[in-house]
């Protein structure tokens, strides 16, 4: 299954107490759940520098990895991003085949 990064960024109204980023998280996280079925989330990260939290995920194509990201704008109180990924492995494969 392809793999995804999710980069967040809370707003500092959501950052106010632990509770608020909490109480975030997990409907962010159910929300998902109901809507994108066959995410399957790998890891879960906490971060210094512009985004809070780094979340790796698997998906069963793009379009459901769009939904993830559609899903966190709709949920407000964050920014986030959502970037495909491959392993290091296969993207040396790919430049060997071009190369």
């Amino acid at each position: 299954m392809p793999e995804f990064i999710l980069m967040t960024r809370l707003s500092a109204e959501a950052l106010r107490s632990g509770r608020n980023a909490e109480a975030h998280e997990e409907r962010a996280l159910e929300r998902i759940a109901s809507a994108c079925p066959g995410i399957e989330w790998k890891h879960s990260y906490a971060m210094l520098g512009q985004y809070d939290f780094l979340d790796i995920f698997s998906a069963p194509d793009m379009e459901t990895a769009m939904r993830v990201s559609a899903l966190m704008r709709t949920l407000g109180r964050s920014h986030s991003e959502v970037w495909p990924a491959i392993p290091r492995k296969e993207f040396r494969a790919i430049i060997e085949s071009i190369a």
